[in-house]
């Protein structure tokens, strides 16, 4: 069974760090997690899912929401099978829940063209 879990969501106040990972687990999908394209995704109640960070096979290339820019960092551990997204100066437009993804075939922003999603893990950002 393919998986993928996200973790280290949770409270913090505006200002604050958290670090979200994600690790990938089946037979198959860790054999090969460095075949895949990974991606942030969030969706905050009653609005649309949004695009946040995306990173590349081997790591060199990443990708940002405007939003997240020059506080956020992605980065990933294929030998660990887990993509790490270093999440700085949270405001509480942040608040959402952040799902991870992943595809084959490209980097992309968009979230309807990722194959393979986690449940998500809820960031809230007090004020």
């Amino acid at each position: 069974q393919v998986q993928l879990v996200e973790s280290g969501g949770g409270l913090v106040q505006a200002g604050g760090s958290l670090r979200l990972s994600c690790t990938a687990s089946g037979r198959t999908f860790s054999n090969y997690f460095s075949n895949y394209y990974l991606g942030w995704f969030r969706q905050a109640p009653g609005k649309e899912r949004e695009f946040v960070a995306t990173i590349s096979r081997s790591g060199d290339l990443t990708s940002y929401a405007d939003s997240v820019k020059g506080r956020f960092a992605l980065s990933r551990d294929n030998a660990k099978n887990t993509v790490y997204l270093q999440m700085n100066s949270l405001k509480p437009e942040d608040t959402a829940l952040y799902y991870c993804a992943a595809r084959t075939l490209s980097l992309s922003i968009n979230y309807r063209e990722y194959d393979l999603w986690g449940q998500g893990t809820q960031v809230t950002v007090s004020s």
